[in-house]
């Protein structure tokens, strides 16, 4: 496993520092939650994004627009909420809804930038040409695969081929031909697909950084996305008996009907229960798999900043890793994202901007659309007018100071004719509205203390004493994003 050192750069005089645009490297992570070292969680070993953290600024409580792919990728590539883009799940295209939005990417290139994406940054969006330069290269074009053990990959292709043979097409194949949720093969990085797309992004900075163009280089890491493969050596950095199962595996008190979900994702696995809960053993064994996925992704971002100290890019190179919603590992009884609670709406982001303090940690409510307009200041460039994101740039330098009264998500259950729950989170609370998507009217809510009430265990919404409190942040719902505005 390789950690890489950042050397920190003595800020240049004015005069020259103006002759270097600013660069950006935007890694993209998959599923990943907030509980790395860096966020004072200590299960997971992630020496890489830690460093990371040390010399630049770490976002304590930063938000996704809605818990699932799609939307959260195209909220924030297009500066705008999910009620804007009408993206609410993974089969539509933002072009198809907004078809003449300016994302982050193409803004920049309208702006002088050269822009280059290597695998996943929007969900399946890789055929939006306006955001690139070049064409961008999804996964699969890269090298490298999701499964490597022989066995399994014998089992894939008989079931691909059946499949077929029942005049199967598309997804209905890969539906067909389920492999399991988790594989450790032993094998060097690069074998699996995010070494692939690593060693296609190192390969770019070193063509990027010889070019007459500042950069916008997207590297999108599939892991720790189901299925949890990975090198056999990344298990092995954990001791599977001292695996631990999460600590709240209910539903918590009071919870509407809408809140939970049955973990379909996860139960596309052919070693998954097809119904009821995961056993313990399985449920360790996922874990374990999460874990050592993270760290997998952890020395693949350790090669790609690594790259930036070595062609001498870190003074005016802007490195950001996010994780484009956070995940569920047993606790309410939940896997995967799909939801409005803290766990699948809350992600890690880290900044390194040069020119701002390193070793930054910031309490400040954050959200992903905020990151567009980030850019837009960093690179010097006008903010379009569409944005609905704020700049986080003034946190880079004071990371104390008054910020956002509140951060939203939002998450839709039964289609058109069902309700959207919008989340709220303040500084203290996390209040969910369900509202009917035909008339607005509020059909349940949901209140946690996280003054009390950390984990979520207990909805205290419908309580008498709280009425008074439910009723003010039920308007400032209705207010939304631009009433919360630093």
């Amino acid at each position: 496993m390789r950690v890489f050192l950042l050397t920190l750069v003595v800020l240049l005089p004015a005069v020259q520092a103006e002759t270097k645009k600013t660069n950006f490297l935007f890694i993209a992570v998959d599923d990943l939650r907030p509980e790395l070292n860096c966020y004072g969680r200590t299960q997971m070993i992630t020496p890489n994004m830690d460093a990371l953290a040390a010399n630049g600024t770490l976002f304590m409580r930063n938000y996704c627009q809605q818990a699932v792919c799609s939307p959260s990728r195209t909220s924030l590539m297009t500066g705008l909420r999910p009620d804007s883009t009408k993206v609410y799940d993974l089969s539509t295209h933002f072009r198809d809804k907004v078809p003449d939005t300016i994302t982050l990417p193409q803004h920049l290139i309208a702006n002088g930038y050269h822009a280059e994406a290597y695998g996943k940054i929007y969900h399946g969006g890789y055929d939006d040409k306006r955001s690139w330069s070049v064409p961008a290269m999804a996964t699969h074009q890269l090298g490298g695969k999701g499964y490597l053990n022989k066995q399994t990959e014998e089992r894939l292709a008989a079931l691909k081929k059946e499949a077929r043979e029942k005049g199967l097409k598309g997804k209905a194949i890969s539906n067909y031909a389920r492999g399991p949720a988790t594989e450790a093969a032993d094998v060097s990085d690069e074998k699996y697909s995010d070494g692939g797309t690593t060693a296609a992004g190192i390969k770019a900075l070193q063509k990027l950084s010889k070019g007459d163009k500042p950069f916008f280089l997207a590297v999108g890491l599939l892991k720790p996305h189901l299925p949890f493969t990975c090198p056999k050596k990344y298990w092995d950095m954990y001791d599977a008996s001292k695996i631990k199962l999460a600590d709240n595996p209910f539903a918590p008190k009071n919870v509407t009907p809408y809140s939970m979900h049955t973990f379909g994702e996860l139960r596309s696995y052919s070693d998954m229960p097809q119904k009821g809960n995961v056993p313990a053993e399985d449920a360790k064994r996922l874990i374990h798999g999460y874990y050592a996925c993270v760290s997998y992704v952890d020395a693949l971002i350790g090669e790609l900043v690594t790259e930036v100290e070595r062609l001498r890019l870190m003074e005016n190179t802007v490195i950001i890793v996010w994780g484009d919603h956070g995940w569920h590992l047993g606790d309410h009884n939940l896997w995967c994202k799909h939801s409005n609670f803290e766990n699948a709406t809350r992600s890690p982001m880290i900044v390194r901007a040069p020119g701002h303090k390193p070793g930054g940690k910031t309490l400040a409510l954050t959200e992903f659309v905020d990151i567009y307009p980030t850019f837009c200041e960093l690179a010097g460039v006008p903010l379009p007018g569409h944005l609905e994101g704020t700049s986080f740039v003034p946190l880079l330098s004071e990371p104390n100071r008054p910020w956002k009264k509140a951060a939203f998500s939002q998450y839709p259950r039964g289609g058109n004719n069902g309700v959207m729950g919008y989340s709220m989170r303040t500084n203290r609370y996390h209040y969910i509205e369900w509202q009917s998507r035909k008339d607005g009217s509020i059909q349940a809510s949901e209140l946690y203390d996280h003054d009390n009430d950390a984990d979520e265990n207990e909805n205290i919404a419908g309580k008498p004493e709280q009425k008074e409190l439910v009723a003010r942040l039920s308007i400032m719902v209705k207010g939304g994003w631009k009433a919360a505005k630093p």
